[in-house]
């Protein structure tokens, strides 16, 4: 529920922000959200009704995807008109600076680094500076607007105790405020909120009420709660002074970079506003010509809309991947001010935040959140976009509350969103030695390509699929790859741009055999230890195909010095000394392989899933 009364006017103030370049004013009032791909997003007039006039206004609900931007491009921002001031200090000039300059925020907070990421620095050709918000006390921003709201209430408000509605971060923000101050704070979470971010908020002296499916119902039984015990509401972003203490990281930002005229953009993830909307207030006041830029994931893209728009729209549904930002709804005074300072948003998928993790934990070993990450991916996108070359850009990492159960995911989409690893299908030929060819085929003239992973099973038909990963240094790289394969007649197709074949299809690809019987004949099922090494796979089929048919290849690259494959061969039984010579010519070459057969109760597991 936001704390700020509505206000259809803002205040006329002087300050120049400079619009995106080749995104003109929009003429009209149009207010669908459909986009299409281009230069910017095109939006459609609505339908009117039967006496042709519009229809009535009321809340707009949009669907994330049908509002698309290029990677890297900004979003268009509808300013609308300019209109009168209010008595209030919020629609004053310099309000939110004076505020931000008055915020009780380092009681509890610390202010956190401003470091070069030199790595991505030079990978990018420009200087990235990363603000560290990671680095607080909770391991997120939200602790300085917590504690500056809390701070402005009157000590009885807070003697009779607060609460609040978060998913994680804010609320770990509202509970150590609550303790620091000495009074209670009641945390409402949603009933599917991850048990380490209750366990945090409880150790932090939180009492935690689970309650509601999403955030919006634990949201409205924190604001029922309030009014009937008389609670203060600590709104996650919708209230100045929460705003006002999450502009202090802009004060930092420009006190801490060498030179900040210097800053050409400040990228800032983007929930309901109140981060991206406190850094604008104070940084626009001192420097407007430093770009404010929102960054959004494709799924969630509330404010990206909302400013193209005009107004707030409410989303159909989020995708939570990015859990600190999945809102449905900006906050209204935090979208008054983004439409008045903000300079654009960009939108990044979420293959590109786990790349962005990725190049975060190289930097500085910190493992961010998704959320934490948004800013850097957004950046990436950005100078990439446009081939800068010399620029200096800050990018917030907002928090780092990661799910330990989530690094699989996002160490698998890093390498597609870092456009280092390429996941294709490939259908070849089903007889024996076609898998060599295949490998050869793929290999021949480029013995750099490092093959990540392999997942194929033995089909009764003349075909069968292959799905696997190769690692690629360009894109040129990736073409040439698919036209060899292409011109060989295996058909083959990149499949790096679908998130769905990254989650889903890469385990359950291979499966079942696809045979006439049920089962393969003199099939033996081994699990091969392979050394890590250029060429080591095209050696191993060197020995085993075409001798012996290929039913089974499954390996994903652990990035150790070894890795497992599970291979399938057919061995018939007049041939199995033969085939036990081969494995032990291999391993006597010292390269690593050791092997081990699948019998007995192990085997017969595995069969109910292979056969």
């Amino acid at each position: 529920m936001p704390s700020c009364p509505g206000a259809a006017a803002v205040a006329q103030r002087p300050h120049p922000i400079r619009a995106a370049p080749g995104l003109p004013q929009p003429r009209g009032a149009l207010s669908a959200c459909r986009t299409i791909a281009g230069d910017r997003p095109q939006l459609v007039a609505p339908p009117s009704t039967s006496n042709g006039a519009p229809p009535a206004a009321g809340p707009s609900v949009c669907v994330p995807e049908d509002f698309v931007l290029a990677p890297g491009e900004l979003s268009h921002v509808d300013r609308g008109p300019a209109g009168c001031a209010t008595n209030m200090w919020r629609f004053e000039a310099d309000g939110y600076l004076r505020e931000i300059l008055k915020a009780r925020v380092y009681d509890v907070a610390v202010q956190t680094p401003l470091e070069e990421a030199r790595k991505l620095s030079d990978a990018l050709g420009s200087t990235i500076l990363l603000k560290r918000e990671d680095l607080q006390p909770v391991f997120s921003f939200k602790l300085r607007g917590a504690y500056n709201k809390m701070a402005k209430l009157p000590a009885e408000a807070r003697a009779r105790g607060v609460i609040t509605s978060s998913a994680g971060n804010h609320a770990q923000g509202v509970a150590l405020a609550a303790s620091r101050m000495g009074c209670t704070a009641i945390i409402c979470m949603p009933v599917n909120t991850p048990e380490i971010k209750v366990a945090n908020v409880r150790k932090l002296g939180g009492q935690v009420v689970l309650v509601g499916e999403s955030y919006q119902e634990a949201q409205a039984a924190a604001v029922a709660r309030a009014a009937e015990e008389g609670l203060a509401f600590i709104p996650p972003y919708d209230d100045p002074f929460t705003i006002a203490g999450q502009g202090t990281i802009g004060d930092e930002i420009l006190r801490q970079a060498s030179d900040p005229d210097k800053i050409d953009a400040i990228f800032v993830p983007i929930g309901g506003g109140g981060l991206i909307a406190g850094i604008a207030a104070y940084t626009k006041a001192l420097n407007p010509n430093i770009q404010i830029i929102g960054v959004e994931p494709t799924g969630a893209n509330a404010m990206a809309i909302s400013l193209a728009r005009g107004a707030r729209v409410t989303l159909s549904r989020v995708d939570a991947f990015a859990d600190g930002v999945a809102v449905k709804q900006v906050g209204q005074e935090t979208f008054r001010l983004c439409r008045e300072l903000v300079d654009g948003v960009v939108l990044v998928d979420n293959s590109a935040v786990s790349a962005a993790i990725k190049d975060v934990f190289n930097e500085t070993r910190s493992i961010l959140e998704p959320a934490g990450a948004l800013a850097v991916a957004g950046a990436k996108a950005w100078l990439k976009r446009r081939g800068l070359k010399g620029a200096t850009v800050v990018a917030i990492t907002s928090g780092a509350n990661m799910n330990f159960e989530r690094l699989r995911l996002v160490a698998e989409l890093a390498n597609v969103g870092g456009r280092t690893e390429a996941t294709l299908a490939t259908t070849i030929p089903e007889r024996p030695g076609a898998f060599k060819e295949f490998i050869a085929t793929a290999l021949c003239s480029d013995a750099d390509i490092s093959v990540t992973e392999f997942k194929y099973r033995y089909s009764a038909g003349s075909t069968a699929q292959v799905l696997w990963g190769v690692g690629i240094r360009s894109p040129d790289q990736l073409t040439a790859l698919l036209e060899r394969l292409n011109g060989a007649g295996m058909r083959s197709t990149d499949l790096s741009g679908l998130e769905v074949a990254q989650v889903h299809l890469r385990h359950l690809a291979g499966g079942r055999a696809r045979s006439y019987t049920g089962c393969i004949e003199h099939e033996k099922i081994i699990q091969v230890v392979f050394p890590e090494q250029p060429g080591a796979l095209r050696r191993f089929l060197d020995v085993v195909s075409p001798a012996w048919n290929v039913t089974l290849f499954h390996y994903r690259n652990s990035g150790n010095r070894e890795s497992s494959v599970l291979l399938g061969v057919q061995v018939p039984p007049y041939d199995e000394a033969n085939f036990a010579d081969a494995l032990l010519s291999l391993r006597g070459e010292g390269e690593g392989f050791a092997y081990s057969e699948l019998q007995g109760a192990v085997r017969e597991v595995f069969d109910q899933f292979i056969q």
